[in-house]
């Protein structure tokens, strides 16, 4: 496995999750890493992407309540998710810039 996503799950709005992906070292080390999600019946959106050297950079719909973070010694990506809403409800991937897809992690924001 070379990308395994995990931390989704079910939270009321308002509330916080913090998602998490590891990555072989082949495909982390030195590599900018991206968040993504996909809601319900809608295409798939980017959501953040950080550099090796840990710059972040985000969509609009979530600047200010998601943060990006990496871990270069554990090989492994972030995505905290504060102030989160009932349109945030989507299944969650991680990716490499070179391509690699984690196999995605469901998370529910109840009303």
């Amino acid at each position: 496995v070379q990308l395994q996503a995990s931390g989704g799950g079910l939270v009321q709005a308002g509330g916080s999750l913090r998602l998490s992906c590891a990555a072989s070292g082949s495909i982390f080390s030195n590599k900018a890493m991206s968040w993504y999600r996909q809601p319900p019946g809608k295409q798939r959106e980017f959501l953040a992407i950080i550099s090796s050297g840990s710059s972040a950079t985000y969509a609009d719909s979530v600047k200010g309540r998601f943060t990006i973070s990496r871990d270069n010694a554990k090989n492994t990506v972030y995505l905290e998710m504060n102030s989160l809403k009932p349109e945030d409800t989507a299944v969650y991937y991680c990716k490499s810039i070179t391509g690699y897809w984690g196999q995605g992690t469901q998370v529910t924001v109840s009303s």
